[in-house]
């Protein structure tokens, strides 16, 4: 699991900030916000444009850094505008069984600027681009040690110029070597696959924007009763529907609710039911491998109990995977879904503080926190 997370630099975030997931107390009600010692399910609460969607895309950068498959590799606003730095600064350190992986980056307008590797505080590599110095001395480490990285340097240098065309070493690794079902750099893209972001942004709704995605969702419901399954999801968050999957003369699918006739469903669901079925999605076309979800404010479209029995029910299906939503929805700030050490508070400053450190009283079971947010407690946080 990822056990802390370090940014710097990156869009509002001037100064350094962490997520440290192992940062945790000793409450008694809640565990299952707790897997193995680091947080798996978190609250994040704040005022308006304190960052939280920036947040997110700063934790699924490396999903584009090691395969290019989120957001655009080159962004020309990617540095805080108030700096004098010339990178965005990302480090990522991972916790798989006995192993400690620790991935930082350096990133600018042509991609990387610096990388380094370490496992159990074993430098496996370390690649400054901006000054051409290179050490691959610890390769053997992780097997990799028949990598060509001389090849590698050369299509480094060959497009040094072009933005966002300098590629990670990293992913240059992975793409070359044949890894052991027990390698740590196995289980490390693993869990960068199944890392995903969901937002509130309708124009980021896969099944909405692209035809493919919708008719590989209809693929996935007909597999192993999973419309059943879709169905008696969307009715555990209070949605009373029935649904049919019917195949049209052009060999496509298509989904319909069924009333005494039937009508089609993404061009009729309203937009709480859209967003619980871009979740459900993601979740199932990821089923096997689902590690990391960041959902950025998507119970706004739902009403309080809804969220409630989303939030319920994720963590229930998915104990093991690590959760963070944000949201304005006080109603979530209570320690009968969540835990004081779980809730966080990002502040206008970029400074990220869970309920527990934000306040002189030792917070229990029985407080209240949806009033106490609300009247002020931890106000000079926010």
């Amino acid at each position: 699991m990822l056990k802390a997370f370090t940014l710097r630099n990156y869009k509002n975030f001037k100064d350094e900030i962490t997520i440290d997931f192992e940062n945790i107390r000793d409450y008694l009600f809640q565990k299952d916000c707790i897997s193995d010692g680091i947080i798996t399910k978190m609250l994040i609460c704040g005022r308006n444009a304190t960052g939280k969607t920036n947040l997110g895309k700063a934790l699924l950068d490396i999903k584009d850094v090691l395969y290019g498959t989120f957001e655009c590799p080159y962004d020309p606003f990617l540095l805080n505008a108030d700096s004098d730095e010339k990178t965005a600064f990302f480090e990522y350190r991972f916790q798989f069984g006995d192993t400690e992986l620790c991935y930082e980056y350096l990133k600018e307008y042509r991609g990387l600027a610096y990388e380094k590797l370490e496992i159990n505080g074993i430098s496996i590599f370390e690649c400054d681009f901006e000054k051409g110095k290179y050490n691959f001395d610890h390769l053997n480490y992780v097997n990799a040690e028949t990598i060509n990285t001389e090849y590698y340097l050369e299509n480094v240098k060959s497009c040094t110029d072009i933005p966002g065309s300098r590629f990670a070493f990293l992913k240059w690794t992975l793409d070359h070597i044949a890894l052991d079902e027990n390698s740590v750099l196995l289980k490390l893209t693993d869990y960068v696959n199944g890392m995903s972001r969901i937002t509130a942004d309708y124009r980021e709704f896969s099944l909405l924007s692209n035809t493919v995605e919708e008719q590989n969702f209809y693929q996935l419901l007909e597999k192993n009763h999973n419309l059943q399954h879709f169905e008696n999801f969307l009715n555990v968050m209070g949605i009373e529907c029935k649904l049919k999957l019917k195949r049209m003369l052009s060999r496509q699918r298509n989904l319909y609710f069924v009333y005494d006739r039937m009508i089609p469903f993404l061009e009729n669901a309203s937009s709480g039911i859209l967003m619980l079925t871009e979740l459900y999605y993601r979740i199932l076309s990821n089923d096997e491998n689902v590690s990391f979800l960041y959902l950025d404010g998507i119970d706004s479209f739902f009403h309080y109990e809804a969220a409630g029995k989303m939030l319920l029910f994720l963590k229930e299906t998915y104990p093991k995977c690590q959760i963070i939503l944000t949201s304005h929805n006080t109603r979530l700030l209570t320690n009968k879904l969540m835990r004081p050490d779980c809730l966080f508070i990002l502040s206008g400053k970029g400074i990220l503080t869970s309920f527990c450190n934000a306040t002189q009283r030792e917070l229990k079971e029985e407080h209240n926190l949806e009033k106490m947010y609300i009247s002020g407690e931890f106000e000079m946080y926010e």
